[in-house]
């Protein structure tokens, strides 16, 4: 297991340099950062070409980069254009959206798995069917519009919510917008169970297992949900990047000032340092997550082993 765990983290060093080095020459290319800090107004040619030397815009695009990621693995991502350091915002904005993320898993684990594992047990019946029209009419809303219909609803007429979540967005105010955010994962999680469920009843081992006389509650906790939750727990390791970038639309309804929120403000104000170390930091917990999928296959089914 160890020389697999050290084999995967070197196999992430050319991901990694190939992601950031792409996210980099596509956030430096559009535009002209410089020429945005200024707004309609154009800046004088001497303050501009200082600025540019002092973000290093004024030399070609992969000496750029070789300097930034020089700068990253000593833990210095920079400043933005208005002289904060990135670092000083994402420590601000991670910690909210991971707080609204753990949210929205719980959500998608607590009540995914529950439908998923009721349905894949009944299929064919009433429950089934309902559960799965529900679910297709959940993947077809989009996101903006659950929160913004729902902020409206819940929020605003029946204030049974606060409309907007403070700045320190504790967990009590993230639970519909983690809600609202896990929603569409949910309804993916439920499907997903109640497909794998359903196939594996069927399996030579749960008709062991029941013939041996073990109680049903016990053969599909210990056996049936077990073997199935595989493509659950690998759709939810990609989900957790998923939502820490998927929480932009979330906390732009909702104005909570997280990774979305930074990063959406980087992208408007064209301030590319923020988006870039922000997208950074992003890929690292895409790839960590992958990793950690992978060791809970091993976890989940015992015929699989990694050398």
């Amino acid at each position: 297991m160890g020389r697999y765990v050290i084999r995967r983290l070197l196999q992430m060093i050319p991901v990694f340099i190939g992601t950031t080095f792409l996210i980099f020459v596509m956030v430096y290319a559009v535009g002209d950062p410089v020429n945005a800090m200024f707004g309609d107004r154009a800046p004088d040619p001497a303050t501009a070409a200082q600025l540019r030397e002092e973000f290093n815009l004024d030399k070609p695009v992969w000496q750029q980069y070789l300097l930034y990621m020089g700068k990253i693995f000593t833990g210095d991502f920079g400043n933005a254009f208005n002289g904060q350091p990135v670092t000083e915002l994402i420590g601000n904005a991670f910690p909210i959206t991971v707080r609204l993320a753990i949210v929205a898993i719980v959500f998608e684990v607590v009540i995914g798995l529950t439908l998923g594992v009721i349905t894949g047990l009944r299929r064919g019946k009433p429950i089934d069917t309902g559960v799965l029209m529900l679910s297709l009419v959940v993947i077809s809303i989009p996101t903006f519009v659950t929160g913004t219909v729902g902020q409206y609803l819940f929020g605003v007429k029946w204030g049974w919510i606060r409309p907007a979540v403070s700045p320190e967005a504790p967990i009590s105010e993230l639970i519909f917008p983690g809600l609202v955010l896990a929603l569409v994962s949910l309804a993916y999680v439920t499907r997903l169970t109640r497909t794998s469920i359903a196939e594996n009843a069927r399996a030579d081992y749960v008709r062991t297992a029941v013939a041996k006389g073990l109680p049903r509650r016990r053969v599909t906790v210990r056996h049936l949900l077990r073997n199935s939750l595989i493509p659950v727990v690998t759709f939810l390791g990609t989900d957790v990047g998923n939502l820490m970038a998927g929480a932009l639309v979330t906390e732009r309804i909702f104005n909570i000032q997280g990774v979305g929120f930074q990063l959406w403000q980087g992208i408007v104000r064209q301030n590319s340092p923020t988006v870039v170390g922000f997208v950074t930091i992003l890929v690292i917990v895409f790839l960590l997550a992958n990793l950690l999928v992978d060791l809970l296959y091993a976890v989940l089914d015992p015929r699989i082993r990694y050398d």
